[in-house]
């Protein structure tokens, strides 16, 4: 269920009430750091205790905002789930441009970027729980699905891809995400999602 906007919550004991630019399309660099500050408390919270421990007014509180400036950036819970998931794809393309994938095959780079995912986020079991969960049943329109295909499409080597590339690499993207559920359930190991992975990839991925 999306929660509502509250315009008209009282901005008390805030260390910060300004409100984002939206006429201008660009955030300054306080608007930046204040995003950045709500969107770390909230992966704080959730790797803690999951999506349940996100509440508004705890997050608010933890980075230092007025309520109702955060609902000015995030005007549900479910937006603010999207905002550090984006923040996580944003942490493993970092990771890739650093250190690129060198396998032969586009398979192969597939897989590690996919593995190289895996641990980032294993890293946090009960964060990556909540955010995988909770982007299955998003209410809102969430980039998840089109950055992992997007990254997978990159590696490959198909920055021009056909309409069948992409969705290729979509299905690739969504049987990962499928296997780190069932780990995060408890009913793959690692290495048998590394396994899962090289298959569906190698089948996937075999004209690329």
């Amino acid at each position: 269920m999306r929660i509502p906007t509250a315009p008209a919550v009282p901005e008390q004991r805030a260390v910060d009430s300004e409100a984002p630019s939206v006429s201008s399309g660009v955030r300054t660099r306080s608007q930046h750091q204040r995003r950045k500050r709500i969107v770390q408390a909230a992966a704080a919270l959730a790797s803690r205790g999951g999506v349940e421990a996100m509440q508004m007014r705890t997050v608010a509180e933890r980075a230092g905002v007025a309520l109702g400036t955060l609902y000015r950036y995030f005007p549900s819970k479910m937006d603010l789930v999207v905002a550090v998931v984006s923040e996580e794809i944003d942490l493993l393309e970092s990771s890739i441009e650093r250190r690129p994938p060198s396998a032969a095959t586009a398979a192969g780079r597939a897989v590690d970027v996919l593995m190289r995912a895996t641990r980032g986020l294993m890293r946090e079991p009960e964060l990556a729980d909540a955010l995988i969960r909770s982007l299955i049943l998003a209410e809102v329109e969430t980039p998840f699905g089109d950055r992992m295909t997007g990254l997978l499409l990159r590696v490959s080597g198909r920055d021009q891809a056909t309409e069948e590339e992409v969705a290729l690499a979509g299905s690739l993207a969504s049987v990962w995400v499928h296997e780190l559920l069932e780990m995060l359930r408890g009913r793959r190991t690692y290495e048998q999602i590394q396994q899962r992975i090289e298959i569906a990839a190698g089948r996937l991925l075999a004209d690329f």
